[in-house]
């Protein structure tokens, strides 16, 4: 209740008790007194106790209709205004008028060059993302609208902003925050993946691809380029030191295929950050498709006589395979023709190496995750989907994000890895001696 409407009807009863001591209202009828007050203005009567109370009552009443009133959703959200300065502006109602009222009356750039200060993308991919994750959403029972929790979920992607900060902006609850982001990511690694995370194993677009890469740096047939990247999260949910990096933060590994686009076909998220790169990519389902042969590439061209079918580059942290070409030497100290193709291919690498760093510079919350460990790969994964959709939207790259150079030792082969590695070596050496004799001649 009120104060002022406690102090008030405490008032009230010591008004009472002066007019008429004989009757407290707060005490029952044996106890009272028959004695009267020498002070009393008014004679005592039985009708005087029930004037108070409905005075009391009334007084009551309109205390009541001036409070004003809070409403709470009809699900298990519970909204706490934490920072009533800043909540409005990010509020269902005024996130409705910026997004179907005040977005029109704005000029198609300066339209999405503030969507994407905000969430990170333009507002048609915004939109192609609320289209997609909707049916999905909606059949959760959310309580929020769905295009409203994927803002504010892309909002703490692009921004890096903790739970708790989010929380205090959108005046939600900090553990509401986390289950909304949860969910929005699970479905962006799930639902997502599967259409905008593709091998290139179309005619077309393999064809595409090893074109652009042929441009780039004059070998044929690459397909595509491998790294690792560690991925900084929070200290406390780990234990032991299988988590920290070689840059010696706590982390878990991300391995990424990019093609000339600087599109992901493929995103792996299996390793603790202590893992080095060859061990991360055994471990991945494309390792195993491509040492299986179930990954078919109807691409196959003839280099000095050998059947060169697509293959992707990696630095010598990775094992030479017929599949996946490496670096002759770390220290250019091959032939000529091995140092002409080691700069190809690390050129052709690149990519790969510009990917992770746009990925990182575009969703900042991957510079240091604040997402529980369990959580962490769908948070990742999530990221590169988005990333993919600005890469095939064209959308204007963010400034970057870039890790030191990385150092390493060259990566062993396995027994059961012989094969390909006799084979890869024999394909290394015709491409580099091609590469040379051909730009020799030049």
């Amino acid at each position: 209740m009120d104060e002022s409407f406690m102090l008030m009807l405490s008032n009230l009863l010591h008004l009472h008790n002066s007019l008429d001591s004989s009757t407290s209202l707060l005490s029952s009828p044996s106890s009272s007194s028959s004695a009267s007050s020498p002070s009393s203005l008014l004679p005592s009567s039985p009708p005087t106790p029930l004037l108070f109370f409905t005075l009391a009552s009334l007084l009551s009443y309109l205390a009541s209709q001036k409070k004003p009133t809070s409403t709470k959703p009809p699900s298990s959200t519970s909204i706490t205004t934490t920072n009533p300065e800043s909540s409005p502006s990010f509020s269902v109602s005024a996130f409705r008028a910026l997004s179907t009222e005040h977005i029109w009356s704005l000029e198609a750039p300066l339209r999405d060059s503030q969507w994407r200060s905000m969430y990170g993308l333009s507002y048609p991919v915004f939109t192609t993302v609320v289209d997609k994750l909707k049916p999905h959403i909606t059949a959760s029972n959310l309580s929020l609208p769905s295009d409203y929790a994927v803002s504010m979920v892309l909002s703490r992607l692009a921004h890096g902003f903790s739970a708790k900060t989010l929380a205090s902006r959108y005046s939600l609850e900090p553990y509401l925050v986390s289950k909304i982001t949860n969910m929005v990511t699970r479905l962006l690694a799930t639902k997502l993946y599967p259409e905008f995370i593709k091998i290139p194993v179309s005619r077309r677009r393999l064809i595409e691809t090893t074109q652009a890469f042929e441009e780039l740096t004059s070998l044929p047939n690459m397909c595509g380029a491998i790294d690792g990247s560690p991925i900084k999260v929070k200290r406390g949910d780990i234990e032991g030191n299988m988590y920290k990096c070689r840059y010696g933060y706590s982390s878990v590994l991300l391995q990424v295929v990019a093609d000339h686009k600087k599109v992901f076909w493929d995103v792996c998220v299996k390793a603790p950050g202590g893992s080095d790169d060859a061990s991360h990519l055994r471990g991945s389902v494309l390792y195993n498709r491509l040492v299986s042969g179930d990954v078919v590439w109807d691409k196959v061209i003839n280099v000095r006589g050998h059947h060169v079918r697509p293959y992707i580059v990696g630095d010598w942290c990775y094992p030479l395979l017929s599949f996946l070409m490496t670096p002759f030497s770390p220290n250019g100290s091959g032939t000529p023709a091995q140092n002409l193709f080691d700069g190809m291919l690390m050129k052709g690498r690149s990519v790969v190496v510009d990917a992770i760093a746009l990925l990182k510079g575009r969703w900042k919350i991957l510079q240091d995750l604040n997402v529980g460990l369990d959580h962490a790969p769908q948070t990742i994964v999530a990221c590169c989907v988005l990333h993919n959709l600005c890469q095939i939207a064209r959308e204007p790259e963010p400034e970057t994000w870039k890790d030191p150079d990385e150092g390493g030792v060259p990566a062993r082969g396995l027994e059961n890895e012989k094969s390909f590695h006799y084979f890869g070596d024999s394909l290394r050496q015709a491409l580099a001696d091609d590469l040379h004799q051909r730009l020799s001649s030049r």
